[in-house]
């Protein structure tokens, strides 16, 4: 397993590469990274009409869209992230 530590805490950029590991993958990984002051949002979200985008600018809030569903989340360097990308072997799971 490949473990990855990422030293950035670029929102923007650590979403991209969560996603270029998951599609690029030929190992299994585990990756741990931290966010400056974000808010990530579902794939499917209107963030015009969810989020108050001058607000986010003024207080330095990026606002990043992820490559999976659900609601937004609040991000900061107080919040430890943590991704897990595996091979799907057809076995079960648990």
């Amino acid at each position: 397993m490949l473990i990855i530590s990422l030293e950035t805490t670029d929102a923007h950029f650590n979403l991209a590469a969560e996603e270029h590991l998951l599609k690029e993958k030929k190992e299994d990984i585990f990756m741990l990274w931290r966010n400056d002051n974000a808010v990530i949002v579902g794939k499917n979200q209107n963030t015009i009409g969810e989020i108050n985008m001058d607000k986010a600018k003024e207080l330095g809030v990026s606002v990043v869209r992820r490559l999976t569903g659900g609601g937004a989340v609040y991000h900061d360097l107080g919040n430890l992230n943590y991704t897990f990308i595996m091979k799907n072997d057809g076995s079960d799971f648990l």
